[in-house]
């Protein structure tokens, strides 16, 4: 869930560039409401975004049964030491990736590992 339409485009074209099927959402209360109806794979979650905030979505999403399990990525611009991450604390993610510290080829090698794709 990327707000940043630039942003979400360039991550769509990649992952479908890697043979992944892709869904989006531009803010986390239509991301929420979409991966408790599509129930994909992974989630790829920024922390900020409109309506609810990345953090506060995945909160919600482990409440769902399907939703405790389901790999969670956080792709951000918020360091681990932001207000609003040590806020909410850990929600359960695999990765914290900060997008200035990550190449878009590493972020889709963090997900391939994590979903063990090879």
């Amino acid at each position: 869930m990327e707000d940043d339409r630039a942003e979400a485009n360039v991550l769509v074209d990649k992952f479908t560039q890697e043979g992944f099927l892709v869904s989006t959402a531009e803010n986390g209360r239509k991301g929420l409401e979409r991966a408790l109806l599509d129930h994909p794979e992974l989630i790829l979650l920024d922390i900020v975004m409109p309506e609810m905030d990345g953090l506060s979505m995945l909160e919600e999403l482990r409440k769902d049964e399907w939703g405790k399990t389901v790999p969670v990525v956080i792709l951000t611009n918020l360091n681990p030491d932001d207000e609003i991450v040590r806020r909410k604390g850990p929600a359960g993610f695999s990765y914290f990736l900060i997008k200035s510290n990550w190449k878009l080829d590493d972020v889709v090698s963090a997900v391939k590992k994590e979903l063990e794709v090879v």
